[in-house]
C-alpha cells in the first residue's frame, strides 16, 4: 500500500471513530504491516493536510481524533443550544488541587483549602469521569488517593499532564486553588448537558465545613409551670 492510500485509510478511520484511536488500534488497520514510526509520520502529514480548515487532527490522552477548532465552537453551539453545567468554586478548586498535586487524599485537599471537602464534591467529579481513586495511602484509615483521568485530559484537548499551564503568580507557584481561566472554559464547554441535568451543586463555603448543615426541628419548649403558691398567699388575699 502506498503512502497516499494509507493516509486515506487513516483519515477515514479517524473521521468515523466515535472515540480517540490509539496507535495500536490504528496499526490494526494495516495488519501491523506499518511500524509505529511510519504511522506517526503519516499522522503528522494528516495534521498538516487539515491545517487552515474547520476541523483539526489532534493527539489527546486516549489517542488521536478529529475535532472542531476552538474558535468555531460558538457557531456550532447554536445547533444545539444547551446550558453548560455549572460548577461551584469548591468543585473547581478541588479539581485543580487534584490535577496539579496528584495523587492526593481528601485530607491533603482539606489541608490546602482549609475547609472540609464534602463527599458530594468528590462524587460529582467521579461521575463526570474527571477523577478516580487509584490506590490507598499507607496511613491510618488507608485513605483513597485521587488522580485525574484520561477523560479529563481528553476534555481539555491535552495528551499529558505536562501540557497543563503552570500555576504561577508573581513568579511563585500558587498552592493550586484555582484552575486557569482557559481550562475552566474548556471543561465547562465539554460538560454541557441538557437543561434537565444542569442543576448546580451548591456547596456551603463555611470555614468549618462544606457539608450542608443538618437542620433539626427543635421541639417547642414546654409551657412554664405555674409557680407554686406560698402558704402566705391565702392570707394576703384575705388581707386585701
Amino acid at each position: 500500500m502506498n503512502t497516499q492510500d494509507a493516509k486515506r485509510v487513516l483519515e477515514t478511520a479517524l473521521i468515523c471513530a466515535q472515540q480517540p484511536l490509539t496507535l495500536r488500534e490504528l496499526r490494526t488497520l494495516f495488519a501491523d504491516e506499518l511500524g509505529a514510526d511510519t504511522l506517526r509520520s503519516l499522522l503528522d502529514e494528516l495534521v498538516r493536510d487539515w491545517e487552515g480548515r474547520g476541523v483539526e487532527l489532534v493527539p489527546v490522552a486516549s489517542g488521536w481524533r478529529f475535532q472542531s477548532r476552538p474558535e468555531l465552537r460558538e457557531y456550532l453551539d447554536r445547533l444545539h443550544p444547551e446550558k453548560p453545567q455549572r460548577y461551584s468554586r469548591a468543585v473547581l478548586e478541588t479539581l485543580a488541587i487534584i490535577a496539579y498535586r496528584q495523587p492526593v487524599t481528601r485530607g491533603d485537599i482539606e489541608d490546602i483549602r482549609g475547609v472540609v471537602v464534602s463527599s458530594q464534591i468528590i462524587k460529582q467529579l467521579e461521575d463526570r469521569g474527571w477523577i478516580d481513586a487509584i490506590g490507598h495511602r499507607e496511613a491510618p484509615g488507608r485513605p483513597a488517593l485521587y488522580a485525574t483521568t484520561r477523560q479529563f485530559l481528553d476534555d481539555l484537548g491535552l495528551s499529558s499532564l505536562e501540557q497543563l499551564p503552570a500555576l504561577e503568580a508573581g513568579g511563585q507557584p500558587l498552592p493550586g486553588l484555582e484552575l486557569p481561566a482557559e481550562l475552566q472554559a474548556s471543561l465547562l464547554d465539554e460538560a454541557a448537558e441538557p437543561a434537565a441535568e444542569t442543576a448546580a451543586v451548591e456547596v456551603s463555603e463555611s470555614p468549618v465545613s462544606e457539608e450542608a448543615p443538618t437542620v433539626v426541628d427543635a421541639a417547642p419548649p414546654p409551657p412554664a409551670e405555674p409557680a407554686p403558691e406560698s402558704d402566705d398567699a391565702p392570707q394576703a388575699q384575705a388581707d386585701a
